[in-house]
C-alpha cells in the first residue's frame, strides 16, 4: 500500500460532496415541521432521510478510501497539530456514522415506512418503540450539534492554515 502526499481524485470527490451534502442536509432537518405520533413523515423527512441514507453509504465509501489509500500528515506541521488534525478526522467520521445511523433508528422507532427519494423502501432497523424513540431522537439532535462544532473546528483550523500560516495544507484537498 502507497502513502500518498496529496489526496487523489476520489478522497476529494467525496469529501466535497459530502460538504454539499451537509450543507443541503442541515436545513432541512431544521426547518421541517415537528412531526408528532400518527403523523405521516411526508416529503421533508422522506428527502430528509434520503439524503442522510446517501451521507452515510458516501461516508462509509470515503472512509474505506481513506484506509485503502492513506495519505502522509502534512510533514511540515508540529506534531501536536497533526495529531489534533488526525483526531478531528476521525472524529468527523465517527459522527457522521453515528448522526446517520441515529438519523435511520429514530424513523424505525417511530415507526414510519421510509423511502430513499421515493424509489426504494428502506428497511427498518428496530420496530416502533415510542421511548426509544425520545431518546435516539435526543441523541440524534446531540449528534448533529457535536458535528456541527467539530465541522466548525475544522473549517476554522483550514483557515488558519490559508490565511495565518500560508502553508500548503489545504491545496491537498483543494479540487484540481
Amino acid at each position: 500500500m502507497t502513502i500518498r502526499l496529496q489526496y487523489g481524485t476520489p478522497a476529494k470527490f467525496f469529501h466535497w460532496l459530502i460538504v454539499a451534502l451537509l450543507a443541503v442536509q442541515y436545513p432541512i432537518g431544521w426547518l421541517m415541521p415537528d412531526i408528532h405520533r400518527g403523523m405521516s413523515p411526508g416529503a421533508g423527512m422522506t428527502f430528509h432521510v434520503s439524503i442522510g441514507i446517501t451521507i452515510l453509504v458516501l461516508t462509509a465509501l470515503r472512509f474505506l478510501w481513506r484506509i485503502t489509500h492513506p495519505v502522509a500528515p502534512e510533514s511540515s506541521l508540529p506534531a501536536w497539530q497533526r495529531l489534533s488534525s488526525e483526531a478531528v478526522h476521525w472524529l468527523l467520521y465517527a459522527l457522521v456514522l453515528a448522526t446517520t445511523l441515529t438519523g435511520w433508528l429514530f424513523a424505525s422507532f417511530r415507526g414510519w415506512s421510509v423511502s430513499f427519494f421515493y424509489l426504494v423502501p428502506l428497511p427498518m432497523l428496530a420496530s416502533d418503540n415510542a421511548a426509544a424513540g425520545r431518546t435516539i431522537d435526543g441523541l440524534h439532535q446531540a449528534m448533529e450539534w457535536a458535528l456541527l462544532i467539530t465541522i466548525g473546528i475544522h473549517i476554522a483550523a483550514a483557515l488558519v492554515h490559508i490565511f495565518i500560516y500560508r502553508d500548503r495544507v489545504m491545496r491537498r484537498m483543494l479540487p484540481g
